[in-house]
């Protein structure tokens, strides 16, 4: 049995979805899924204010990052305490949670224990299964990670096959920040194409790119999914006035035609773990509604306010 502390909400899911939940004693901030996990000890704090709105927590992340400040804290003395045998963290987004530089730096000075760092750092699809598979062996479950990744893969092949096989492919801009605009990139082209879209922005196994006003209303999308990092739906619906309120958002014809949607950026797209596959269910029950119902709509996504 190890002792296990994740430091990123997607390694806590995928140790748990591999069977060892019962042997992680410590969490981020972040981390609150599966709901029997919140009670752990949380063992990192956020420099930045989330409560603000989307341009304000721009700016503190931008300005943190020009003065090459961590946007994280790992609480050490807690740590200490749990005296963990493995610690997950990641490489993939400075923004997004403690890197393994981070880790590496707060732990410089432990005396008495090394625990082992699983380090995460996908950029597509294909590196989350790698993820997923590195964490399985790294906790001892090869064989559980196995069986969750042809589980995955059966699921998303079930639906792939079915949104292709449509006549329609519904052009989709997914928008991860909404002030400034940013499109989702890394794995969401990639489930929107499995999901029987395109992706106007943002390329398979690239961060997110900034976008403008001009080249959405030039792209004019046919569904626009707002997904911004680290949202629920509540907190999409209170920020969506920088959206309404800007002169070119009439214009859009998923606007006009009421194609505008929320999905939990939180819990699901911006997640890069098992959930992900529950996110491309969430894709397929708003771009076909006809074939697809798995249960999210309510939860996991919510059509937007028509006169948003």
């Amino acid at each position: 049995m190890f002792r296990i502390v994740s430091f990123i909400p997607s390694g806590t899911e995928m140790i748990c979805a591999v069977g060892c939940g019962s042997q992680l004693v410590g969490r981020s901030h972040e981390c609150d899924f599966p709901p029997e996990i919140r009670h752990l000890p949380v063992c990192t704090t956020s420099t930045v204010n989330g409560e603000r709105n989307s341009q304000d927590i721009h700016n503190q992340v931008s300005q943190r990052l020009r003065q090459a400040l961590s946007l994280y804290e790992v609480l050490i003395d807690q740590v200490k305490d749990l005296q963990p045998d493995i610690i997950v963290t990641q490489t993939q987004c400075e923004v997004c949670a403690v890197s393994a530089d981070e880790v590496q730096r707060s732990l410089h000075n432990w005396v008495g224990s090394s625990p082992t760092l699983i380090s995460l750092g996908a950029q597509d699809l294909s590196g989350v299964w790698d993820d997923i598979t590195r964490v399985a062996e790294g906790i001892g479950q090869p064989t559980n990670g196995q069986r969750l990744l042809e589980q995955a893969h059966y699921r998303i092949g079930e639906i792939s096959q079915r949104s292709t096989q449509r006549s329609s492919t519904p052009t989709v801009a997914c928008i991860e920040w909404m002030d400034p605009l940013m499109a989702a990139g890394n794995w969401v082209p990639e489930l929107v194409e499995l999901a029987g879209g395109r992706s106007m922005f943002g390329e398979a196994g690239a961060h997110a790119p900034w976008i403008t006003w001009e080249a959405l209303l030039e792209t004019d999308p046919e569904f626009i999914l707002l997904m911004p990092c680290g949202f629920s739906l509540f907190r999409i619906q209170q920020e969506c006035f920088s959206l309404a309120n800007h002169s070119n958002w009439r214009k859009l014809q998923a606007v006009q035609g009421g194609n505008v949607y929320m999905t939990d950026g939180n819990q699901y797209f911006n997640r890069p773990g098992p959930r992900l596959v529950e996110s491309l269910e969430i894709l397929a029950e708003i771009f076909h509604p006809e074939l697809f119902q798995f249960g999210h709509q309510g939860q996991g996504w919510k059509l937007a306010h028509p006169l948003l």
